[in-house]
């Protein structure tokens, strides 16, 4: 991850953490954190706290999604090479199909030089 990447990934972070204590402020009727910060009657930053909040929070989930697809973006794997995928797939398919046909055979025959080695 380069340069870009780190910076955008410190203001995805600072966007979550803002985002979260923002929701956790806004007052949902008579539940909610809201009342921490001088009760029902007065407001955090004056008489329009709800429109204010209810746009930077807005603005924040935009930054939001905008931030995660930037970063899916750059963190994108390169797709593999077409004409390449099958041949090595054939490949190990042939060579698992090789080694496995005859283990039992195989199993046996050590089985038995281990016997034969400790009888004598």
């Amino acid at each position: 991850m380069g340069t870009i990447g780190v910076l955008l990934l410190v203001a995805f972070i600072i966007v979550c953490v803002l985002l979260v204590l923002l929701v956790i402020v806004q007052d949902d009727g008579e539940n909610g954190m809201g009342g921490l910060l001088g009760g029902r009657g007065t407001a955090a930053f004056g008489s329009h706290s709800a429109s204010i909040l209810t746009k930077t929070t807005t603005v924040l989930v935009i930054l939001f999604f905008v931030l995660v697809l930037a970063l899916a973006l750059l963190n994108k794997k390169p797709k593999a090479v077409e004409s390449l995928a099958p041949v090595a797939a054939e490949t190990t398919i042939e060579e698992t199909t090789e080694t496995s046909s005859n283990w039992w055979a195989e199993e046996e025959t050590k089985t038995e030089a281990v016997l034969e080695a400790a009888a004598e």
